[in-house]
């Protein structure tokens, strides 16, 4: 709009008969008294976008096991050492937190085992997929599992388990191997040829689209934004999810978080984009992950499911951890930070609490009410607020306030700011538009 246009609209004196006064009308920017319609269309949309918390919660984190056998600077879990068995979740704390699933009003359930090293205590992976699917043989719920491991621990047994059982894999990718071997360090300084080959291993066994893959940036990530996409190309995968430490567990105790600023990664960031539209300049399909995320929730009224970009947060209605001492918490950044002495967001213990007093009485309704965007200071008015959401745990983890200070968010400066960028593409540059809109 003209700042002409603008004036008038603010000052109710717009021309209803002017091409402008229709195309604001069309678009829901203004609303004239009698036109129900539009209200019901804007409550239908609003139903939709939140549709998310009428079947809550549909991810469910089994943490069944601290020890690991890398040793990641960056690692946000505070991982234990590959002998510490008493920080691995037993049949009796998988099957208490199994009753909990299948409390779920969702139809969908996904159950994701993480670590540490998950693989380290496979046996418990195992008892726990077995006796889910006997529970569903009941509940006839839409069921998935997925096993986030770094594929060490991979073997012929486990992989024909997976096939069976329709398990999807997860793992960890972060670049060529002076990158992810220096990021993600292991006896044998051999991670990197491991999972490459494992990925295939993986793939010929279960299918191409069983496995995917996630990278963390570190600073010595900052100078390969090329190489790294190189990586992701030559292992197959159809696109990479760019994504910034988070400050939790060994990336604060081991000074990473403190590396780079926001501004250091949104150049990388750009850098790797400017490279991925080459790449799909040149007819070859790639994605950015959390660019398409953030274009969807933009264009599109259904939920996205993702839990950084809700509101209220998706802590405890999209995900919720079951740790391997049977302490629940809301979402897995929650767990991380009880990791490093701060229970915060604890919601419980299943073997102690029972699903209504987890739910309704762990100060989880505080939390979802704190972080509902329409009313929250600083967000309420803010022109983002329908493409964002609102994370408490790295608000409380950087200001010691699950709200915080919208203004000194490292959270709301890289939405924003990766907003703005994906807008100025889509309004300014046709062909680059296209190629954003494919990821829709």
């Amino acid at each position: 709009m003209s700042g002409e246009d603008l004036h008038s609209l603010v000052h109710e004196t717009l021309d209803p008969k002017s091409d402008v006064y229709s195309s604001l009308k069309s678009r829901h920017f203004l609303y004239e008294v009698g036109s129900e319609s539009a209200i019901e269309l804007l409550s239908l949309k609003l139903r939709t976008k939140h549709a998310v918390f009428r079947q809550f919660t549909s991810l469910h984190i089994f943490v069944v096991s601290l020890r690991c056998d890398y040793s990641c600077p960056y690692c946000q879990v505070s991982r234990q050492t590959e002998d510490a068995d008493r920080y691995d979740m037993d049949e009796e704390t998988a099957l208490r937190s199994l009753d909990f699933v299948f409390r779920t009003p969702s139809e969908h359930i996904k159950i994701e085992f993480q670590g540490g090293e998950p693989l380290l205590n496979w046996e418990i992976i195992e008892f726990t997929i077995l006796e889910a699917e006997k529970i569903n043989k009941t509940e006839k719920r839409d069921l998935a599992f997925v096993i986030a491991t770094n594929l060490t621990l991979i073997s012929d047994e486990i992989l024909e388990f997976c096939y069976q059982h329709d398990v999807f894999i997860s793992t960890s990718l972060d670049g060529p191997a002076h990158v992810h071997n220096r990021n993600r360090p292991r006896p044998g300084k051999d991670g990197h040829q491991i999972v490459r080959d494992q990925i295939e291993r993986v793939r010929e066994k279960l299918g191409p689209d069983r496995i995917s893959a996630l990278m963390t940036t570190s600073e010595l990530s900052l100078s390969h934004p090329r190489e790294i996409i190189d990586e992701y190309l030559d292992a197959d995968f159809k696109g990479i999810f760019l994504r910034p430490l988070s400050p939790y567990g060994f990336a604060v105790k081991t000074h990473q978080i403190e590396k780079y600023d926001f501004e250091r990664f949104f150049e990388f960031y750009q850098d790797s984009m400017e490279y991925i539209f080459e790449i799909n300049e040149a007819g070859i399909p790639f994605v950015e992950e959390f660019s398409a995320l953030l274009l969807r929730k933009i264009s599109l009224p259904y939920p996205t499911g993702y839990v950084d970009l809700q509101s209220p947060a998706g802590a405890g209605v999209s995900a919720i951890v079951f740790n391997y001492d049977g302490d629940v918490y809301a979402s897995d950044e929650s767990r991380m930070l009880a990791e490093m002495g701060d229970h915060k967001f604890r919601l419980g213990n299943i073997l102690s609490n029972t699903y209504e007093e987890i739910f309704l009485e762990s100060g989880l309704l505080e939390i979802l009410e704190e972080t509902l965007t329409d009313s929250v200071p600083e967000c309420y008015q803010c022109a983002y607020k329908p493409f964002c959401g609102s994370e408490p745990v790295y608000h409380y983890a950087t200001q010691k306030d699950p709200v915080g200070n919208k203004a000194l968010s490292g959270f709301c400066t890289k939405t924003k700011t990766i907003t703005n960028y994906l807008l100025d593409i889509m309004e300014n540059d046709p062909a680059r538009r296209q190629i954003l809109q494919s990821w829709i």
